[in-house]
């Protein structure tokens, strides 16, 4: 090993709290007094130049088995319990719409009424999302609904108080969000809120920077746009115009 690989390795091993590495012996049975001299100690190391940790990015976790569908990730997700949000959940919100569909739209987590009923965007902002969808495509003469598309969140369980999902609970629930995708292969994706954005991008911008154009999730295009929560609040009419111009980009690309 060169002095660089074996430098790795001590490295390795001091990270895992290990302080003094000992040569095996030739005996069978040990001295029973006395302690094995060490060869070497991590104080004969000469001082390392702080480490500089990597970033960490959400994204998506690569993990989805052969034939993968629907009904398996349902079934594997079963009564989730792998993190916090599922100690105030009262439904799993697993998704709903068109299995099969070309356009997948993801959100960012149930709320309450997604929580009662166990059905993504059924409050007021999905009640927006549907006037948008449909909306959008009665005027430019694209025949599809809301039941149409298949809808989804990053995380399937409501967090407390409506806030944000924590990084680890969008990497856990990520890994199903993950299949769910692979499963439908959709022609788009439609990410809506920063979020979806992080989560299936594992992107740092906002969504103003990243909104209106094209991106890629695993050769599957993306646009981003405004969360319809976003959208109702009174001061972002102008965000409302970009919002639809986004979805009339989205449903021309997947439907003409």
């Amino acid at each position: 090993m060169s002095p660089d690989d074996i430098r790795r390795v001590l490295e390795f091993y001091q990270d895992l709290g290990i302080q003094s590495i000992y040569r095996r012996g030739t005996q069978l049975t040990p001295a029973p007094a006395a302690e094995p001299e060490p060869i070497f100690t991590f104080d004969d190391l000469p001082p390392m130049p702080p480490r500089t940790p990597a970033p960490k990015t959400i994204a998506l976790i690569p993990l989805a088995p052969e034939n993968d569908s629907l009904e398996r990730i349902r079934a594997d997700i079963g009564d989730c319990k792998r993190c916090r949000l599922c100690e105030g959940r009262n439904q799993i919100v697993f998704g709903s719409g068109n299995e099969n569909s070309s356009l997948v739209f993801v959100g960012e987590a149930p709320g309450a009424d997604e929580d009662a009923s166990g059905l993504p965007f059924v409050g007021r902002a999905g009640q927006l999302l549907t006037q948008m969808i449909e909306g959008t495509a009665a005027k430019e003469n694209i025949a599809i609904t809301r039941a149409d598309v298949f809808i989804c969140n990053v995380v399937k369980c409501r967090p407390p108080e409506n806030r944000a999902p924590q990084p680890d609970e969008m990497e856990i629930c990520g890994q199903f969000l993950f299949r769910q995708l692979s499963a439908i292969k959709p022609k788009a994706i439609c990410a809506l809120g920063a979020t979806a954005a992080k989560a299936v991008l594992g992107s740092k911008e906002g969504v103003t920077k990243m909104r209106g154009n094209w991106h890629k999730w695993r050769d599957i295009p993306v646009m981003v746009t405004y969360h319809p929560s976003y959208l109702l609040r009174p001061y972002n009419q102008n965000a409302k115009r970009e919002a639809w111009e986004d979805l009339k980009k989205v449903l021309h690309f997947v439907y003409d």
